[in-house]
């Protein structure tokens, strides 16, 4: 593997997708990183025309760059959508150099965008890596998990309030039934009752006409 020199800004790391190239000191926007480079491969040669990897990078319909060998540093360097750092491409000179397009930081990864081709052929089916799709996909999932909770709360709201309607009802029928119970119960007793003062006002009634009768007979023999 390839090793940087003190006289290099950058120096191979780890990455979120393996290998990756850093910045080992400050890089100004503008600045030439590194050059991309390999073996020139021919279209009009049917030879060069077969090989397949995906580290070639073409220059113009005719020419082609393989950075597959391992001298190519730059071949480290991947994929973002949001980049700090570009290619610039020199189809005359057949030449590819890496440059920056703003401000790179000790210890931040160089990358640049690998272009719509290449990124529907190889990293749209695995899915992109990038900070900047991480971050997009994590909003994402953040949003789904947010709005899966108030999905939740709002049915469990729902079936609460349809728990307290049950349950009023059924308490509802309940005291309903208690009080037709508590009717019931109580009915004989109002019965009773009635009857005992229907009986006690028939009484003072007879003792009422018992004693107008008598009155009525001693008025008769006074006079």
């Amino acid at each position: 593997m390839p090793v940087s020199t003190a006289s290099k800004p950058y120096r191979i790391g780890r990455s979120k997708t393996g290998l990756g190239l850093f910045a080992t000191q400050p890089i100004k926007k503008g600045v030439k990183i590194i050059q991309y480079f390999g073996p020139l491969l021919d279209s009009k040669n049917e030879k060069h025309d077969a090989i397949e990897n995906k580290y070639l990078f073409q220059i113009s319909k005719r020419w082609t760059v393989d950075g597959s060998i391992r001298k190519n540093v730059a071949r480290y360097i991947n994929h973002s959508c949001k980049p700090n750092a570009e290619s610039d491409v020199n189809p005359a000179k057949k030449k590819i150099i890496i440059r920056s397009i703003k401000k790179i930081q000790p210890g931040e990864e160089i990358n640049y965008d690998y272009g719509t081709e290449y990124f529907k052929e190889y990293l749209k089916p695995i899915g992109c890596k990038c900070e900047g799709c991480e971050a997009k996909r994590a909003k994402k999932r953040a949003k789904l998990r947010a709005e899966k909770a108030k999905a939740k709360e709002k049915a469990e709201r729902k079936e609460q309030k349809q728990a307290d309607k049950a349950k009023r009802k059924k308490d509802k029928a309940k005291a309903k039934k208690a009080d037709a119970k508590k009717a019931l119960k109580k009915a004989p007793k109002a019965a009773a009752k009635k009857a005992k003062v229907a009986k006690k006002a028939k009484t003072v009634g007879k003792k009422a006409a018992a004693n107008k009768a008598k009155a009525g007979k001693v008025k008769s023999k006074k006079a």
